[in-house]
């Protein structure tokens, strides 16, 4: 038997790939070496400089690293051509490399050499292409100009697309991450500021060719890519600052939840009765609100009010909470349930909107409710709201403390009470809504569970952002 042939893996594949595109590149530095490319010597010491330099002080934004060492590439391709920028590219790469101790994970390191040779020298050939072969001469660049700025321009467009191919390719190889994902996380963000640094370079550019003064051109370049980095290091730590504050958000969130949901539970363990009511009010009030075209935010307040309105009987002994008939003694606990509810309820980051319609369920459009008196438009409208959908529960609830009637008595009891009690608009606007659609929102027995609830969740995220 022969002996057998052992293909390399895609990862293999890919570093043959690698160290083919460095000796590519390697390749054509030298077929393409002039000496006067390298004239004046010192600008190629100075974008070399700017370049290994910028990548030194690069700045980490999410999984990207940030420099201004692209805009001295890209000068590089436009003002010196093909091998000086190839030159410049690895070396950039070749010292960063070095200087973070990459020899222990060599595949990066080949890729960003490759990669770093490949792009510049492919973007000084576009140039060629765009300008001429004869755009570089003895005293500088022969273009100038809007010529020379657009295509500029198109030149930092390509050779960024370039980079970004090559890396995420790299990418998804060890990672397993797709390209067209990478484009959407890392690239898409990014365009923005990476046209705004194209317009920058064709600046720097143009300023070049136009003026003898280079070395003035070059000195400016230093300045405004040290400020352009100051900038992005100052956008980066107020977004990671954001991240912070919005991871603490969240977690905020799934905090309040979590305790709220913990109390409902509880509650509807002592008293099962009070948490199917709960969610009784809860499903009413929200379709009330859809039915009077409320913003999405109040019909979710007033949903979460409405799971919340009775927590304030936690507080009540279980004499009173399992009684079948009140004594007299007993009403004032009773009807402290409203600021005992608020004010647990108020004291979560952001609830104060849901806690003033806990406060105000029961007072009475006349002026004869608790605990504060308010009369007619005085009391907030989800609290109204809340108040006539909870008397509707009350008189039909089969688990109420009083005998329960039928949907026809119950709508002729809000009506008497209407004006008086409850305001007798949104009597008006329930009745029709029952009558319609009454068989959907019936809820019969069942206990909510405020975990699952999604306009619960949605609203404590809400509460919790900054």
């Amino acid at each position: 038997m022969g002996a057998r042939v052992h293909r390399p893996t895609g990862r293999g594949l890919y570093v043959i790939s690698q160290v083919t595109l460095l000796g590519a590149a390697a390749a054509g530095v030298v077929l393409t070496w002039e000496n006067l490319d390298w004239h004046p010597l010192w600008v190629a010491g100075v974008l070399a400089a700017l370049a290994i330099g910028a990548h030194a002080f690069a700045i980490r934004i999410g999984n990207q690293r940030l420099s201004a060492s692209f805009i001295a590439l890209v000068l590089a391709m436009v003002v010196l051509g093909p091998a000086p920028a190839a030159v410049i590219g690895f070396s950039t790469m070749f010292v960063d490399g070095a200087r973070r101790r990459m020899w222990r994970q060599p595949l990066p390191w080949l890729t960003n050499a490759a990669t770093y040779a490949a792009f510049p020298l492919a973007g000084a050939f576009l140039v060629t292409a765009i300008l001429g072969q004869d755009v570089h001469g003895p005293s500088g660049l022969r273009v100038d100009g809007p010529t020379l700025a657009a295509a500029v321009c198109a030149v930092y467009v390509a050779t960024n697309l370039i980079n970004f191919g090559l890396i995420a390719t790299h990418y998804r190889v060890v990672s397993g991450r797709g390209i067209f994902t990478q484009a959407q996380t890392l690239l898409v963000p990014m365009l923005p500021s990476e046209l705004a640094a194209a317009v920058l370079t064709a600046l720097f550019a143009t300023a070049y060719a136009q003026f003898h003064q280079g070395a003035i051109v070059i000195l400016g370049l230093v300045v405004v890519l040290a400020v352009f980095m100051a900038m992005v290091r100052a956008l980066a730590r107020s977004e990671d600052r954001a991240d912070q504050l919005a991871a603490r958000s969240r977690q905020l969130a799934h905090l309040q939840v979590g305790v709220l949901a913990t109390l409902l539970e509880t509650l509807a363990l002592r008293d099962p009765p009070t948490s199917r009511h709960g969610a009784a009010v809860a499903r009413l009030a929200r379709a009330l609100a859809q039915e009077l075209s409320l913003p999405e935010r109040e019909q979710d307040l007033v949903h979460t009010a409405g799971l919340l309105h009775d927590i304030g009987k936690f507080a009540l002994p279980d004499r009173i909470l399992h009684a079948t008939a009140l004594r007299e003694e007993d009403w004032p606990l009773v009807r402290r349930h409203c600021q005992d509810g608020a004010a647990l309820v108020g004291r979560l980051d952001g609830y104060g909107p849901v806690a003033q319609i806990i406060l105000y369920h029961h007072e009475r459009i006349d002026g004869t409710g608790y605990p504060a008196g308010l009369i007619g438009r005085e009391i907030p409208q989800l609290a109204r709201i809340i108040a006539v959908c909870e008397t509707y529960d009350a008189l039909t609830g089969r688990d109420s403390y009083r005998t329960a009637v039928t949907p026809v008595e119950a709508f002729a009891e809000l009506r008497r009470v209407a004006g008086r009690q409850l305001d007798a608009d949104l009597v008006d606007r329930l009745i029709v809504l029952l009558q319609r659609d009454g068989r959907g929102l019936l809820v019969s027995g069942e206990v909510q569970d405020a975990t699952a609830d999604a306009a619960f969740t949605r609203l404590a995220q809400a509460m919790a952002e900054p």
